[in-house]
């Protein structure tokens, strides 16, 4: 199972208030803008000095952010990303939003590219296979988005005419040895 910690992630109301608050600020455009440049450096070396057991994002808004490894589009090296992931059973829900940009970012180019995908999600490892949703089940995926971080409700206004990817990690197959 990806989440053994934790069954579900909570939602925006059931956080702490502090958690609330922090989930929240990033709602206003100018606050999403200054998370868009800090979130990344900052989670990276907060896991580092960490050992792998949070990031500044999973422990000041509550959520559980997943380390995710995808294969360069274009330079085929390896790139090391924390993302929401949401979990769904063994499976985990990313949404490619980019704090409302409008161009998708660089990991949602990378698993077109190259779907296989390894991730790190409440210490635990495990290689997994995206696969872009659709219709329903790519509503369902972005209202659970929604439900867990408000700021998801501004972010498809500010993406304009972008249609915001909704990917699912599904483990991967073992490779025959």
């Amino acid at each position: 199972m990806v989440n053994a910690r934790v069954t579900h992630m909570e939602s925006y109301q059931a956080t702490r208030p502090i958690h609330r608050f922090v989930r929240w600020t990033a709602t206003p455009r100018w606050m999403a803008k200054i998370y868009g440049v800090i979130q990344e450096p900052l989670d990276q070396a907060v896991y580092r000095l960490s050992g792998g057991s949070y990031t500044a994002t999973s422990w000041l808004a509550g959520v559980e952010i997943t380390m995710l490894t995808t294969t360069g589009a274009r330079s085929g090296q390896p790139r090391t990303v924390p993302v929401l992931g949401l979990p769904e059973g063994d499976n985990l829900i990313l949404v490619a939003s980019n704090f409302g940009r409008p161009h998708n970012p660089s990991w949602y180019h990378n698993l077109r590219a190259n779907p296989r995908a390894t991730i790190v999600f409440n210490r635990i490892r495990r290689e997994m296979s995206a696969r872009e949703l659709s219709g329903a089940e790519r509503e369902r995926g972005y209202r659970r988005a929604e439900e867990i971080h408000p700021a998801f409700n501004q972010y498809g206004r500010w993406a304009g005419n972008r249609r915001i990817p909704v990917v699912l990690l599904e483990p991967a197959p073992e490779s025959p040895v």
